[in-house]
């Protein structure tokens, strides 16, 4: 069995995979708000395959970014407190009104979103009006036909264009709205959504196809006979991959017969993207993974890392996939598989979504406790990260510790070469707790 070190086989995955992003198909979503609501999961953790150009202003008209009046700031230019400029009130304007105008010498009280009125430069905010809030009656004042009129004063002069949201100021029509590439998030789809459009392309996920095996496994809920265990590993992996962004088909293969487990493969593979296996990969007797699949072309090796030193990958034939279909094995346990997901597979699989982080946050922190590690091999230990700021492993280096794993919220790791560190020496640490 060949011997790699972990940067080796990450680079052997990354450059496995690096075809996925050619081939990725795409495909188109209706976007409305009724839709997100009601089916969450095809909008979440998207990619947009094409540009996107606004195909409308944005905002489409003039309006106002505060409550308060729309006013020509040439007629307020002399306004002071010792001098205050009163203008008489035009009707007020409200959100969602039709565009209106006003004439010289007044001002139109005007609500955040409202449309400016034609001849309207400025607006004055309502708390820096005489009086500073909305009514009714006011001050009046005699118009020249003798009739009173309701009017407002005001004791300093607005800016040009001041709390004024132009038309285009956010976009302009024919610009780039969103580049292809960029990750649909709530900010994303509410511009889309402001743009007006009512759907966009984006990029299909990535479909896994996730092979648990063990002649031992049995599904969860099922009556154990002796020397059987319940599969942990389909669940393990398949949250795993949906939150790496993929689609997931998780089809156990409870047999240590080759033949089954090519069986999965070849229904599968057509409807799949990549094919992730767990377990079957060592050294021992009735290994399936490497009996069906060493045959075909995956390359089994040993990565001096632990857990999850036995690993393999490689292209196996199969219908649809006329380049073969990428495969990547990991061993049995479930922290080792998990372990070896994080480490080799998870980044590349979040950077194919168009995910903003594709690696996890990297801290340097001080150990709560010494610590022992195999020199030749780089381990990940299992820890939480205390108030103290140190970092404090939980349970032991043994690949069966699932439990361990769930109870941490970070990752330690200790590389090739250190054999032993003391507590207060720093560690690179790995937050999994977001």
């Amino acid at each position: 069995m060949t011997s790699l070190s972990l940067d080796q086989h990450r680079a052997a995955v990354e450059a496995l995979l690096a075809p996925l992003s050619a081939r990725r198909a795409i495909e188109t979503i209706s976007l409305s708000a009724s839709r997100i609501a009601g089916a969450p999961d095809a909008y979440r953790q998207r990619t947009l395959a094409h540009d996107v150009v606004s195909p409308t202003d944005l905002p489409p008209f003039d309006n106002s970014q505060m409550d308060g009046y729309a006013v020509r700031a040439a007629e307020l230019s002399g306004a002071s407190s010792d001098a205050t400029v009163r203008l008489r009130v035009d009707p007020q304007i409200n959100a969602g009104d039709t565009i209106s105008a006003i004439e010289p010498g007044t001002a139109a009280p005007i609500m955040t979103g409202a449309p400016l009125p034609a001849g309207a430069d400025a607006i004055v905010p309502i708390e820096r009006a005489i009086p500073d809030h909305f009514r009714s009656t006011s001050v009046t004042d005699t118009n020249a036909d003798g009739d009173e009129a309701l009017t407002v004063e005001f004791a300093s002069a607005p800016d040009h264009d001041e709390f004024v949201r132009r038309r285009g100021s956010d976009v302009a029509q024919g610009e780039l709205l969103l580049a292809a590439g960029a990750a649909l998030g709530p900010a994303q789809l509410g511009v889309i959504a402001a743009s007006g459009l009512t759907s966009i392309d984006v990029l299909r996920r990535i479909r896994v196809l996730l092979i648990a095996t063990g002649h031992e496994i049995r599904e969860p809920g099922t009556a154990l006979q002796p020397g059987q265990i319940y599969d942990s590993n389909s669940a393990v992996l398949s949250q795993a991959l949906i939150d790496a962004g993929c689609t997931v088909v998780a089809w156990p293969c409870r047999s240590d017969d080759a033949a089954d487990l090519l069986h999965i493969v070849e229904k599968g593979a057509p409807t799949a993207d990549l094919v992730i296996t767990v377990g079957g990969v060592s050294a021992g007797a009735r290994e399936v993974v490497r009996d069906a699949l060493g045959p075909l072309g995956v390359e089994f090796s040993h990565v001096a890392m632990q857990p999850g030193g036995p690993q393999g990958l490689g292209l196996v034939e199969a219908a649809g996939h006329p380049s073969g279909i990428p495969v990547v094995t990991f061993p049995g346990n479930p922290v080792s598989a998990l372990v070896s997901f994080e480490m080799f597979v998870r980044p590349v699989l979040r950077r194919l979504a168009g995910f903003a982080r594709d690696e996890r946050e990297v801290l340097r922190l001080p150990l709560a406790e010494s610590v022992d590690s195999p020199v030749g091999k780089h381990q990940v230990r299992r820890a939480s990260i205390g108030t103290d700021g140190r970092v404090r492993l939980v349970g032991g280096p043994s690949s069966h510790l699932l439990h361990s794993y769930a109870a941490s919220t970070a990752l330690v790791h200790l590389p090739v070469g250190l054999g032993h560190a003391d507590a207060g020496d720093p560690v690179d640490v790995w937050r999994i707790d977001d």
